[in-house]
């Protein structure tokens, strides 16, 4: 029986993933099973506080990962953790449209994010699966990441987005003409039984709720395609690659109601990101150039979280008379 623990998957024990697992789904149990097991409005406070929690526990893993793996692996651990939660910000700004769009209330938000969790542990880990045997096979493989990674970023830099049109959108006009879906929200449900007007047979019909869940979900394939490539820039361990996406987006979920509210205050931490893309491309042909293995782990979680602090401290500096603005209107 030990032995079976104790075997290789991906590089790793299986017990240090089952531990994972379990870890997060007791995470996952305990909050819907007990601090939201009602459909509620989710509170500021309890938002921060939640997410202040979940930013202890993906750090707290770190020290896990550095008793198990040593210091190097627990250094990229967080790096992984810190670059996927920043880049995540846009998502969260691509979530808010989202519930905006579909007219999804307060209080059945943290429903749909929920279940949306769920999707992108399963999508999240075929997506790392899938790049770790390719990482594993071709080697090569790790230098289009970084080019692609560079290119994203040089894009971000010099492109300015619109913004985004869901009515317009060929995936909602798709599931529109495809499914059967309600005018209106039932509440808390996905899915309801309703006559079909046309033909008078009862049908099952979705809801705005499950449009917005797959639109979520959508999003998060979208925004993996930017994050993975750049975590597997930074290291090639499937378990620490996986961990630290799954914890960093736990928290900034959790997040989200506290953010929503304020990521004007963030407008000068996209270009921080974009040159964040470019730094982890270019540090693996920098590395190569310099007769390196890898970058140095420490160096690289330096030069990150020195350059989101930037980002931050310029983005809240600049935008400092909208935050009096919004003091003096809540007076």
């Amino acid at each position: 029986m030990q032995q079976f623990f104790v075997q290789d998957i991906l590089g790793q024990p299986l017990w240090m993933w089952l531990g994972f697992a379990g870890l997060v789904g007791a995470l996952l149990a305990f909050d819907l099973g007990v601090l939201h097991r009602k459909t509620r409005e989710i509170a500021v406070r309890e938002s921060l506080m939640l997410s202040a929690f979940y930013i202890v526990l993906g750090l707290g893993f770190g020290g896990f990962v550095w008793l198990q793996l040593g210091a190097e692996s627990a250094a990229e651990y967080i790096t992984g953790f810190v670059v996927e939660k920043s880049l995540a910000m846009d998502n969260v700004f691509v979530i808010a449209i989202i519930f905006a769009f579909f007219a999804i209330p307060r209080e059945l938000q943290h429903r749909v994010l929920f279940w949306g969790i769920l999707g992108v542990i399963v999508l999240r880990a075929l997506m790392i699966g899938f790049g770790a045997v390719i990482v594993s096979e071709f080697a090569w493989v790790l230098y289009v990441f970084a080019a692609f990674l560079i290119f994203t970023g040089i894009k971000m830099l010099v492109w300015h987005e619109g913004e985004t049109d869901l009515a317009g959108n060929p995936l909602l006009r798709f599931l529109r003409r495809h499914l059967n879906v309600t005018d209106n929200l039932h509440g808390d449900r996905f899915f309801v039984r309703q006559q079909n007007t046309e033909t008078g047979k009862v049908k099952i019909f979705v809801t705005p709720l499950f449009l917005a869940l797959v639109f979520i979900e959508i999003a998060d394939v979208i925004f993996a395609v930017d994050s993975i490539p750049a975590i597997f820039a930074i290291t090639t361990d499937p378990y620490i690659v996986y961990t630290s996406n799954i914890f960093a987006i736990l928290g900034l979920r959790a997040l989200y109601f506290a953010l929503a509210a304020i990521l004007h205050r963030f407008r000068y931490l996209k270009p921080a990101l974009a040159i964040l893309l470019v730094f982890i491309g270019s540090k693996v042909f920098v590395a190569d150039l310099l007769g390196w293995q890898k970058f140095p782990a420490e160096w690289s979680l330096g030069i990150t979280v020195a350059i989101l602090a930037i980002g931050v401290g310029v983005s809240l500096w600049r935008t400092r008379s909208d935050a009096k603005t919004l003091r003096t209107d809540a007076a």
